[in-house]
């Protein structure tokens, strides 16, 4: 027979757990004290899930305080016992015990939620707070007279707790049992007929407590009742019951109730003091025996308990004394003073930037301790407007999902906070912190910082020079970011000229280029990272070849002195030191400095320190020395195919008209200049007749005029003076004229380069501009010489 029932019970958990699938919930039961392996439920066929497919999706059961209570063969998709379940231990009087189980399985994630009732089985015995009851009974009480008994408890719930109470053969009382409307058994003595204390002064009975269970269970408990002679009347009170409503976390001395019960006796036996009649927690309340006062006297906590059953015994002091007895109901108010417990659970963390909106990222479940509106729990994100959002799936079970979709590039992290607020008086909340890092997905490709870039290389490079570096940035992370570079070969093999080192990016030229030959090189370098897949971009380089030729013959400087005396004394020529002549010579009378052949390579990328001496055909002749720094670098031109540059010295063109308007410019300047120096020259001399002798010394520069058009100064750095100079030397000008916006510099304040009016074999004039700027940028780095 219990084999069938216990085969009727499954049939019926197992129709009721279908009955639930369709509210999102699984609903099993299963009896306490259930042996290992006892079957609960087919939980994968009832969530809809293949049998097979239970490990592949990771499929995991997981409780919050009775993770090990439940198992699931994942061979068969079955729900068992998986350890000794004890109801009174779990949920101790309470009417439903169930345990929360949440499943989830991945691919896709998804979150079930299981509750398994634990039926209460006839498992405890009723029981008595004593084994023996003593009570004292006058002999002049009338039937009918109630005394109040201890009554007997039973730790399990429902038709298991269901206690009927049996007295041993007696004919002079009777056990009578009330039920009040809180549920609450009252259990008296009634005396049913009057007592001779001379026949039987002591009655000694076996009351017997039987629960309602299946088999039946019983507790005794013994009961001696003296007969007592005299004081005939027992303290009375105004009402069996009183009720009583107090908040909980009162103070200690808050008065709970002040009773008051009345004796019709005179003298001592009417005198009443007031105490306990049942198992009252002496730690929570307190009763002052003489006033009947009955006062908080611990920590008063709803959660714990809400309702407190107290019977209160009144007794005179006569001899035998009499009692009175009657029953507080004290009701525990809830007040909010338990904060939302929060348990946050991470799932998909750290988050792929690609993930689609309603990804799960994290569990969250709250409960609260107290009732009503007090317990009653709502949660929250802050700060508002991240990509995210708390989706409610069971009771106070939240799912924390994607919203929106999130770039790592913007925001690489982000920090939530979970807030669980109740609805209580004043509310209380608990937070919870959650971070979330944006894992790196390869979804942007490496990016130059131009569209296109330039590259000028001298001619006759030596093979393998470093000709530019190409750089390419990526946003991602890691192998996303690591870029490589490589040339596009589609159109022609650039092999043989151009390589690109793989990892820096450098650009080398393979060979010695040749302008002659090629003027420009154009190609593409793409830029790859190593993401997968893996994304690229490329960017056109343009190579243009420069020449500078120097031909024999070539005007460099010229070089002016002054002498003061006149005559043969005045007659200056110009001479190279040998140890600085090389390729270059020096007019004898002129001073212009030329080459004196054409410059090989070595000589041509150097610079060169020239040491000047002039002499006048005095006797005894007088000599002065000058240096002159000059750095020949290549003239720089550019070849476009939109762009087409006239030759110098033929043909006609826009290039050449602006060069005449300038040379006419330049010679009306010099003239000018000219005169202006001739009159001064005149009235120094008128003002220094007087003067016996001139003292003449080394001086720099002396600026006599910069505009936007450009700069002029004296080219002389040995005289204040400036005179007119007869013969060859007075046909050349001594006026060096320097570009706009373009700083000249020399080594020790030396100007080297300046402007030279040639006539070319056609009779027409060209107007050459030489510029030497020398820029030093640092130790062990060599000076950068522009032309």
């Amino acid at each position: 027979m219990h084999f069938q029932e216990k085969h009727l019970l499954l049939q019926l958990i197992v129709l009721h757990s279908a009955w639930l699938m369709g509210s999102g919930q699984l609903h099993y039961s299963v009896p306490e004290e259930s042996q290992h392996g006892t079957f609960v439920g087919r939980i994968a066929q009832d969530l809809g899930l293949e049998v097979d497919e239970l490990m592949p999706r990771m499929f995991r059961m997981e409780s919050e305080d009775h993770g090990d209570s439940f198992e699931v063969n994942v061979q068969n998709g079955i729900l068992f016992v998986n350890s000794r379940i004890d109801r009174e231990e779990l949920c101790a009087k309470s009417p439903l015990c169930a345990v929360h189980l949440e499943v989830i399985v991945d691919k896709p994630l998804r979150v079930f939620h299981v509750e398994v009732e634990i039926k209460d089985i006839n498992d405890n015995s009723p029981v008595f707070l004593e084994s023996k009851q003593s009570l004292s009974v006058a002999e002049l009480m009338l039937p009918g007279t109630r005394f109040p008994l201890k009554a007997a408890s039973d730790a399990d719930v429902g038709v298991n707790a269901q206690l009927k109470y049996k007295l041993n053969s007696t004919e002079y009382f009777v056990v009578e049992e009330k039920i009040n409307d809180q549920q609450s058994v009252s259990l008296a003595l009634v005396l049913n007929k009057p007592l001779d204390r001379e026949k039987i002064p002591v009655h000694r009975l076996v009351l017997t407590a039987t629960d309602g269970g299946q088999p039946e269970l019983t507790g005794t408990v013994h009961l001696e009742i003296t007969v007592m002679d005299a004081n005939d009347n027992a303290p009375v009170f105004n009402q069996s019951v009183y009720k009583v409503k107090l908040l909980e976390n009162v103070a200690d001395g808050t008065l709970v109730i002040h009773l008051n019960a009345t004796d019709l006796d005179e003298g001592t036996n009417k005198e009443i003091t007031y105490s306990f009649s049942n198992n009252v927690p002496s730690n929570i309340f307190s009763i002052q025996s003489d006033t009947g006062e009955i006062r908080v006297k611990g920590k008063v906590d709803f959660e714990e308990i809400n309702m407190y059953n107290v019977e209160i015994e009144a007794k005179d002091r006569g001899s035998p004394p009499l009692s009175g007895h009657c029953t507080i109901l004290i009701e525990i108010l809830d007040v909010n003073d338990n904060a939302p417990e929060m348990s946050l659970k991470s799932m998909l963390v750290p988050l792929p930037e690609d993930s689609s909106p309603g990804s799960v990222v994290a569990l969250i479940s709250i409960s609260d301790r107290d009732s009503g509106s007090n317990g009653q729990v709502s949660c929250s994100l802050w700060p508002t407007g991240l990509p995210f959002k708390l989706v409610p799936t069971f009771k106070n079970y939240y799912s924390l999902v994607l919203a929106e979709l999130v770039d790592r590039e913007q925001v690489a992290e982000y920090g939530l906070v979970v807030v669980a607020q109740d609805q209580g008086v004043p509310s209380l909340s608990a937070s919870s912190s959650l971070v979330v890092p944006i894992s790196d997905v390869n979804d942007n490709a490496p990016a130059f910082a131009q569209p296109f870039y330039t590259v000028f290389v001298k001619e006759n490079n030596p093979p393998g020079a470093h000709i530019f570096t190409m750089s390419a940035s990526d946003p991602d992370v890691a192998e996303n970011a690591l870029v490589s570079y490589w040339l596009d070969e589609k159109l022609w093999s650039l092999s043989s000229y151009i390589s690109v080192h793989s990892e820096s990016g450098k650009i080398y030229a393979l060979q010695s280029l040749d302008y002659e030959e090629m003027k420009l090189l154009e190609f593409q370098v793409r830029a790859k990272d190593a993401g997968l897949p893996s994304l690229c971009s490329n960017v056109t380089v343009q190579v243009f070849v420069l020449v500078v030729p120097v031909m024999a013959g070539h005007l460099v400087s010229k070089i002016h002195a002054l002498d003061a005396d006149s005559g043969y004394n005045a007659w200056l020529r110009y001479e190279l030191h040998e140890l600085t002549s090389g390729p270059w010579q020096v007019g004898l009378y002129s001073g212009e400095i030329s080459t004196r052949r054409a410059l090989n390579e070595a000589e041509g990328s150097s610079s060169h320190s020239l040491l000047v001496l002039v002499k006048d055909h005095g006797k005894p002749p007088r000599s002065v020395t000058t240096t002159l720094s000059v750095s020949l670098v290549a003239n720089t031109q550019m070849f476009h195919d939109d762009v087409h540059l006239p030759r110098m010295g033929g043909g006609s063109g826009p290039l050449v008209d602006n060069v005449n308007i300038y040379l006419i410019i330049a010679i009306c300047s010099v003239s000018s200049l000219f005169l202006l120096a001739v009159i001064l020259y005149v009235a120094q001399r008128f003002q220094r007749q007087a003067e016996e002798t001139m003292v003449y010394g080394p001086g720099t520069a002396t600026l006599v005029c910069a505009s936007e058009v450009g700069s002029w100064s004296y080219s002389n750095r040995h005289s204040h003076i400036l005179a007119g100079v007869s013969g060859e030397a007075g046909a050349k000008s001594d006026l060096m004229v320097f570009s706009p916006n373009i700083p000249v510099f020399a080594e020790n304040g030396d100007v080297g380069i300046m402007t030279e009016v040639v006539p070319n074999s056609s009779g027409q004039v060209s107007l050459y501009y030489s510029f030497q700027f020398i820029s030093h940028l640092g130790p062990g780095i060599p000076a950068q010489n522009t032309t």
